[in-house]
């Protein structure tokens, strides 16, 4: 499944499954480009680090995915895109009529929005190239839903459905557009919450795990940053080639329920 030559544009990236994204498309060859809407020394010596460990080329662009111009100057700036993972992303959990019009904005814009804006700058970079690939990175919630998370399953949702849109408009090209569907991941934003739900419902760290986080969680395991890095890479090789319009899901059989 080498990826040498080439370029993976990873938005949200300097931090838990873009990073891992990042980490595991640059492990099989592609040279990678972070961003997040942070511009400090740390980022840029994430992808340094990356390059060295990698071999690869690797870059940090700032870009706030909430902004439509800098989601697609974000792709202008790369100067390549043979691979784009949407990952970008935020959370805000409320009941709709409490929904602060805000959040619901904000995480439309980020979690939407900045999909289609990056992938309308990067299909004429991979039509040139004669080659590529789109990988959404979407959600459980993407195909079922939770209450109190209305902004958050509607976006992965829209996800879904311009994924499937997307693969259609390129089906006779060699472009291919995926959605990988995550249930709970361990991410370091995850693992910070465990503590805090333990106390909060008088439970030890490991039932808060099982009985709280992962209740949906079929196989009560969280699925690891490496492998929806792994599956991203997958959906970039050859294998993939007649892979298209369709959600892989990674989530210990959630979306079975």
């Amino acid at each position: 499944m080498s990826l040498v030559g080439k370029t993976a544009v990873i938005t949200g990236s300097n931090s838990g499954i873009g990073l891992g994204v990042a980490r595991e498309l640059a492990r099989a060859g592609a040279n990678v480009v972070l961003n997040s809407f942070t511009d400090n020394q740390e980022d840029h010596d994430l992808a340094q680090e990356i390059a060295r460990e990698f071999n690869v080329d690797a870059r940090y662009i700032q870009a706030d995915m909430s902004k439509a111009d800098e989601c697609r100057a974000l792709i202008e700036k790369a100067g390549a895109c043979d691979i784009l993972v949407n990952n970008a992303g935020i959370q805000h959990v409320s009941p709709i009529d409490e929904f602060p019009v805000e959040k619901w904005d904000a995480i439309i814009a980020i979690n939407m929005n900045s999909a289609f804006h990056t992938t309308a700058a990067a299909l004429p970079m991979m039509r040139k190239a004669g080659w590529g690939r789109v990988v959404n990175v979407a959600s459980a919630h993407g195909l079922t839903a939770s209450p109190f998370k209305s902004a958050y399953v509607a976006a992965k949702h829209g996800v879904v459905g311009m994924t499937k849109v997307v693969a259609l408009e390129t089906a006779k090209e060699p472009i291919t557009a995926n959605a990988i569907c995550p249930g709970y991941v361990k991410t370091p934003l995850v693992e910070k919450q465990i503590p805090d739900t333990a106390k909060k419902y008088d439970m030890t760290e490991e039932e808060v795990i099982e009985k709280v986080i992962l209740e949906r969680q079929p196989s009560k395991e969280f699925a690891t940053v490496e492998q929806i890095g792994g599956t991203a890479v997958f959906l970039c090789s050859d294998a993939a080639s007649q892979i298209t319009g369709t959600t892989i899901s990674v989530d210990g059989g959630w979306t079975a329920l």
